[in-house]
């Protein structure tokens, strides 16, 4: 275990300097000058020399390669850089809307554990039912229907005709619902149905038989021998799920006002701040690296026949 661990930490290495590569020459090849937005934003007018003030002040007219190392140099020193929009350390930017999106998270994650297996094992016990039809429309209206779509159509329904919830920003509880819900329910009802698929294997198993034979209760094997079998393929979905909710969701973020990383990503896409983009590259591929190893070792942790190091 601990050579295995060893071995996925050093892959970080060559893994973060692949994104950030990808990740610089995509930023020069977006259009715009963050010279020229940063002038217009301090109410100076941009004119080729203050343009090329500016340039010269951010290290924007030296060729890209060098501005490369640079910023690469800064890293392996823990600097990711500072903000050309506000000035402040990228880290700090990062870290101040974190706690917003790890909020953000854990509830919608905590909706899509929590109802896709209320909703699997109810579609498994009652297979080809009414309550197993309306599962599959809710899958196909889930996988169908855009979360920019969905979202707007909840702050229409319970905030502007219901005003059951606020429209958007960070508070109270109230706040965290609609976000949550849209951020979770397509997912959750997918992971749902993927869960009733499993679940129907896994109650055509031998042991399963065996089990029933001996005249053990049908509760006792859905919930002790069938649901932790069915879970193990639905594992790695769900980390995949859990690093792009830690990630930012940038649509729902945008959508409901959440000062999350997500938003501030498209803010610093917007400004052309090219430092707060590439941290939130470098983070974003931290988070999905370190959830994709709790994965493989919860793997082990359900099934102790798999050998992680093979």
């Amino acid at each position: 275990m601990i050579s295995y661990l060893s071995k996925r930490f050093l892959f970080l290495i060559p893994l973060w300097i692949g994104i950030s590569i990808i990740g610089f020459i995509f930023i020069q090849l977006s259009p715009g000058d963050p010279a020229e937005i940063l002038l217009q934003k301090e109410g100076i007018e941009p004119t080729p020399e203050a343009i090329e003030t500016m340039r010269s002040k951010l290290g924007l007219n030296d060729p890209p390669y060098i501005q490369y190392i640079r910023w690469l140099w800064k890293l392996i020193h823990m600097d990711i850089g500072v903000s050309y929009k506000t000035g402040e350390p990228v880290i700090n930017e990062l870290l101040n809307r974190l706690p917003a999106t790890l909020e953000l998270t854990l509830v919608s994650f905590g909706f899509i554990v929590i109802l896709s297996l209320m909703i699997g094992l109810l579609s498994a016990l009652n297979k080809h039912g009414i309550f197993d039809r309306v599962g599959v429309l809710m899958a196909i209206m889930g996988a169908s229907i855009p979360s920019f779509w969905l979202g707007l159509i909840l702050i229409y329904l319970f905030s502007i005709k219901l005003r059951w919830f606020p429209i958007m920003g960070r508070g109270s509880v109230y706040h965290l619902v609609l976000p949550a819900l849209t951020l979770s329910f397509g997912t959750l009802i997918v992971q749902a149905r993927l869960l009733r698929t499993s679940l129907q294997e896994v109650l055509r198993k031998d042991f399963i038989m065996t089990a029933l034979a001996k005249g053990v209760s049908r509760k006792r094997i859905l919930i002790r021998h069938a649901l932790p079998n069915a879970v193990l393929p639905l594992m790695t979905n769900l980390g995949l799920i859990l690093g792009r909710l830690l990630g930012g969701a940038v649509i729902v973020e945008t959508i409901f006002a959440w000062p999350g990383i997500g938003r501030l990503a498209v803010e610093s896409i917007l400004q052309r701040d090219y430092p707060v983009i590439q941290g939130y590259l470098l983070l974003t591929a931290l988070i999905f690296v370190f959830i994709n190893l709790c994965v493989d070792v919860g793997y082990r942790l359900i099934d102790p026949r798999i050998e992680l190091d093979r």
